[in-house]
Formats: C-alpha cells, sequence, structure tokens
C-alpha cells in the first residue's frame, strides 16, 4: 500500500511550467510595446439624410412601426472630410457601413443600434487605406465611442477606437456634421 505522505511532483512542475509561460508572455508584451505607436487622426464625417443627395437611407422599415428603431435597417455613403464646413475642407474619403436598430420600445437605451462601418480614405496623407470600426451606438446625444478593429494599406493591424461629437454650428434640418476622432494603435513590425 502506497503512503498517503508522498507526494507528487506534479503540482510543482505545473506551477513552473506557468511561471516559465507568464514571464516570457510579459516579455513579448514589453517588446511589442515598443513597436506600436498610437496616432490621433481628426476626420469630419457629413450626414445628408434628406432630399436627393441623402448620404444616409433607411433601407427596411422597423416592423414594429415607423417611429420605433428596432429591426430598422439603413445604409451609410457619408462624406470625410478634413474640416467641417462642406464648402471650404477638402474631400478624403468615405464612411460606409450599415446600421441596424437594435434596442426593443422600452428597454433601455431607448434607441441603440448596431453598426458596421468602413472609413475608406481616397485622398490625402491615408489615400488607399481603410480602417473598420463596428460596435454599437447607444444614442445620439453627447459623444459615441466604438471600437476600430482593424483596417487595410497603412492601417494593417491597428486596432484601436473612435470618439464622434455632433458639429452643432456645421449641422441643420436635413444634414449633421460629426467631428470625428480616430485614436489608432498601430504595430511596425
Amino acid at each position: 500500500m502506497a503512503s498517503s505522505s508522498t507526494s507528487s511532483p506534479l503540482p510543482a512542475l505545473l506551477l513552473l511550467v506557468l511561471l516559465a509561460a507568464s514571464s516570457a508572455a510579459g516579455e513579448d508584451v514589453a517588446a511589442a510595446g515598443g513597436r506600436d505607436k498610437l496616432t490621433r487622426i481628426r476626420v469630419y464625417m457629413h450626414e445628408r439624410f434628406a432630399g436627393a443627395n441623402a448620404t444616409a437611407l433607411a433601407v427596411v422599415p422597423s416592423p414594429l412601426g415607423a417611429n420605433e428603431a428596432f429591426g430598422r435597417v439603413a445604409v451609410l455613403d457619408d462624406e470625410l472630410r478634413d474640416g467641417p464646413d462642406r464648402a471650404s475642407s477638402a474631400l478624403i474619403g468615405r464612411f460606409q457601413g450599415v446600421v441596424a436598430g437594435t434596442s426593443l420600445p422600452g428597454t433601455a437605451p431607448p434607441a441603440s443600434f448596431q453598426s458596421a462601418i468602413s472609413l475608406v480614405f481616397t485622398a490625402g496623407e491615408h489615400a488607399g487605406s481603410t480602417l473598420s470600426m463596428v460596435g454599437p451606438v447607444l444614442g445620439f446625444t453627447g459623444a459615441i465611442e466604438r471600437p476600430l478593429v482593424g483596417g487595410t494599406g497603412a492601417f494593417r493591424m491597428a486596432r484601436g477606437y473612435c470618439v464622434m461629437t455632433a458639429a452643432a454650428a456645421a449641422s441643420t434640418a436635413v444634414s449633421v456634421v460629426f467631428e470625428t476622432d480616430l485614436f489608432v494603435l498601430l504595430h511596425k513590425p
């Protein structure tokens, strides 16, 4: 009969493996951190939601009625400009995507949407590159924050976040302008 006082080397071996793995992962993180660069990019999203030149259009109405958000689907092909004034700013790209209403009536927040957006840069320093933004829009009052989950061209392997705030002075009854700050973490191999 084996003695119960004999201890197995297995727990000590597992502890040693875990310590070695965690210190190796820490070295990788530290080394990678030295090659990453946080970049802030400010652009202005110009959206027209009425008229012949509308850039945002509801393509599927809510099955719950015209005043409800749940189930509504909209498509966007908004302008990205380098300033809030459309007449005096340069067109530098497009803000393209799909937005779907995801909040049932009577739930909080009252109007939330899920979005999948591509920021397509067609001119300027980032021409030929894109950034992908996916996530919720929890209402339209105050800042709207969403994650940046990748990109192409100059933004390959990018990650970060976007903060959008309405530029009230530039907005009208049929259009809205959002100051869009992109905080992009770029990995440099």
